[in-house]
């Protein structure tokens, strides 16, 4: 068996603030090694030189790379003093792009601790968004929806509920209504001018093996139409003439996770909206935006 199979590479992630940012990141970059076992050390809010030195005591017990995102130089630079005396790698996340950054803008940056978590309107934005999602959630409240920014349509396990929970911690306002056979919508979508509507779809085989998954965690019996293979089938294939009549985006949802598919919605949202921009500034004789 290869050497590298068998040892175990730990990874310290340190952090000013709530460790989002580098946890993202890591995540990201780990997921290109495979077949390499990893233990990551979270370290978050270290803004002291008491909490500093605990995360020594945790180089020093698991020796391995260390990554962090520090504003405050001073403590940036005790980190990686500490990491030279171990002799252990390691890396600033943050400052090659806050040099960018600085360049561009032509000014210093503030070297703020968790400056992106302030309450500030963007914040209450995203809060907004999140009750909004868990209230309009599996067709609540649909004589509401002009309000959303974004519909979700989907069968029963399409990931409506994940994705719109996703959408709104970017504060989208996300609603997600389910298609259930021989249950007719009453919505009227043409009405809707501020939502964007998207579709939901997935493979059956995939959606059959999901939802029995799912009555097996509830201790119930899978021996259901709704999952019934061929009923299943038609299921998918009736919401994707539903979707076609509505004449909405549709996001294949099998091989995606909810991450890669409120990507793509909020790619569809940016596309409107510059789409939207680009006609009123043709409409009103302006330069177009881009």
């Amino acid at each position: 068996m290869n050497e590298s199979r068998k040892k175990v590479f730990h990874v310290h992630l340190v952090s000013d603030a709530t460790g989002e940012t580098i946890n993202s990141i890591s995540r990201a970059c780990l997921a290109q090694f495979t077949n390499v076992k990893i233990q990551i050390h979270y370290w978050s809010l270290i803004r002291t030189k008491r909490q500093l030195d605990l995360v020594g005591e945790g180089l020093r017990h698991w020796p391995g790379l260390v990554l962090y995102t520090f504003v405050d130089e001073n403590m940036g630079r005790a980190l990686a003093d500490m990491c030279l005396r171990y002799n252990l790698p390691s890396h600033s996340v943050l400052d090659p792009i806050l040099l960018v950054m600085g360049a561009f803008l032509g000014r210093q940056s503030e070297h703020a601790p968790g400056k992106q978590h302030v309450l500030d309107e963007d914040y209450f934005a995203r809060i907004d968004a999140m009750e909004y999602a868990l209230s309009f959630d599996d067709g609540n409240r649909v004589d509401k929806l002009e309000c959303a920014d974004v519909i979700v349509l989907g069968v029963s396990r399409t990931s409506k509920t994940p994705t719109c929970i996703y959408l709104s911690h970017r504060g989208i306002r996300a609603a997600n209504v389910p298609i259930v056979p021989d249950v007719p919508l009453t919505i009227d979508f043409a009405a809707l001018q501020k939502p964007l509507v998207v579709a939901l779809t997935r493979d059956p085989d995939s959606l059959v093996e999901t939802r029995r998954s799912r009555l097996r965690l509830l201790h119930q019996s899978d021996d259901t139409p709704y999952t019934d293979p061929e009923k299943v089938r038609e299921e998918v294939r009736e919401a994707r003439r539903f979707y076609g009549r509505l004449g909405c985006p549709i996001i294949d949802v099998t091989r995606r996770s909810v991450e890669e598919t409120s990507a793509e919605i909020m790619m569809l949202l940016h596309k409107r909206k510059l789409e939207k921009e680009i006609k009123n500034a043709a409409e009103g004789g302006k330069d177009c935006p881009i």
